[in-house]
């Protein structure tokens, strides 16, 4: 028997969660899934990145204040990393120039929170 692993939810560790989710949904384009509050100081907001089988989760009560800011490096591949960055950009997002490191292209981006993403095109670049 094989055992099968889906990396589906990513905690992503914020201090405002209304500012954070404004800045997922209304900047990047992320799907708001769910936002509920199972209980009193408890709230769980879930969101999808246009395209993506995996979610990421902002809440309280899931993880120390102190954590925020702290994630580095998620990746949100794209097809094209210059067009995305452009989308990006136009949204008010500041995201880095392209990078090619040996034909894997990167933009970067930070979130209100200064948690840290990267846009990743792996393949030939578009001219």
């Amino acid at each position: 028997m094989s055992l099968t692993m889906k990396l589906e939810l990513v905690p992503v560790p914020v201090s405002d969660i209304d500012r954070a989710a404004a800045f997922y949904a209304d900047r990047l384009g992320f799907t708001l899934d769910h936002d509920v509050q199972p209980q009193p100081g408890q709230r769980f907001v879930q969101l999808t990145p246009p395209g993506s089988a995996a979610s990421i989760v902002l809440g309280t009560g899931l993880y120390e204040p102190a954590m925020s800011g702290r994630l580095r490096g998620l990746h949100l591949v794209v097809a094209d990393v210059a067009a995305a960055r452009q989308q990006l950009v136009a949204a008010g997002v500041a995201v880095s120039e392209v990078v090619d490191l040996g034909g894997v292209h990167y933009a970067h981006f930070a979130d209100p929170d200064g948690n840290t993403w990267a846009l990743q095109q792996i393949g030939p670049f578009p001219s």
